[in-house]
């Protein structure tokens, strides 16, 4: 009989819903098995049995089996893998967030709905938030690493770049600075936390600056080992620190759960005003120093 009264649109985004939380359930439940993190392993699986309650729910007035989507358990599975439970679990929730899922226009039929639309959105994001992982806790020194490898490696690549216009030294120059770079910027991070009292977590701030700013500097300094003329060398590096800051930015407003533009438009600025400032000066020496390689 409740069957009967549902209208065809609300029964149609019912459907939709149960595929979307039998979906997760089978998600959250692998996640959960594979989780070595004992806190997580239990925090996985109350959302996993949040989704399947969730479904029976709907089942109840759709009276129907819904086949969960094996495409979406494979994608968001690895993804979660690959890079990080909380990466992986924001970016599901984002996805079902953007389905065609109107909670409170079923609410207009089914009462319960509202609430469950409330539990979907709060409930479950508290769980999530209680997910701990360890490089979310350095995020601080990630972002650190980046962001000088991307200013100050750019901006050498751009100054040398105009000044010796030879594609060998260029990239050999890079990776000396950049070596040099990586090292400096992990003791400088490593003692900043030690005079912190932060004796346990200094060794591992140092290792993620040193690790992400040796990642930026591999991805400057390619290019100028794939091409043969400098300025294309550069533009490539260009291209390179963009794409390098776009990814970044959206792991960050999605794990962390910040602003993706500002973030963006931030780095990409800064990144290139001093890489112009640096090709000027690059300019400026080769004119005056008569510079001819």
């Amino acid at each position: 009989m409740e069957r009967k009264s549902l209208s065809p649109e609300t029964r149609k985004q019912l459907i939709i819903a149960q595929r979307n939380e039998i979906t997760e359930y089978h998600i959250y439940s692998r996640l959960a098995q594979k989780t070595k993190d004992p806190e997580n392993a239990e925090t996985l699986q109350k959302i996993a049995e949040d989704e399947l309650r969730h479904y029976h729910i709907w089942k109840k007035y759709t009276d129907r089996e819904v086949e969960p989507s094996q495409w979406e358990i494979s994608k968001f599975y690895w993804i979660a893998r690959l890079f990080g439970l909380t990466f992986g679990v924001k970016l599901m929730e984002k996805a079902e967030n953007s389905a065609k899922v109107n909670y409170a226009e079923i609410g207009q039929e089914i009462p319960e709905a509202t609430k469950i639309g409330q539990e979907e959105t709060e409930h479950e994001n508290q769980l999530i938030a209680m997910i701990k992982e360890e490089k979310l806790e350095y995020i601080g020194s990630i972002v650190l690493g980046l962001n000088d490898a991307l200013v100050e490696i750019l901006g050498t690549l751009a100054g040398l770049t105009f000044a010796l216009q030879n594609t060998t030294l260029v990239a050999l120059a890079g990776i000396i600075a950049g070596i040099s770079g990586a090292l400096s910027m992990s003791s400088s991070e490593y003692l900043s936390h030690k005079s912190e009292g932060n004796h346990e977590g200094a060794l591992k701030s140092a290792f993620w600056t040193g690790l992400a700013y040796i990642v930026a500097v591999v991805f400057l300094v390619v290019p100028y080992l794939v091409f043969s003329s400098p300025f294309m060398a550069l533009i490539a590096s260009v291209i390179d620190s963009v794409f390098v800051v776009l990814v970044y930015s959206y792991y960050i407003s999605v794990a962390n759960d910040q602003p993706f533009r500002k973030r963006f438009g931030e780095m990409v600025a800064l990144s290139t005003v001093v890489g112009l400032i640096s090709f000027g000066l690059g300019y400026l020496v080769r004119i005056l120093f008569n510079i001819d390689i």
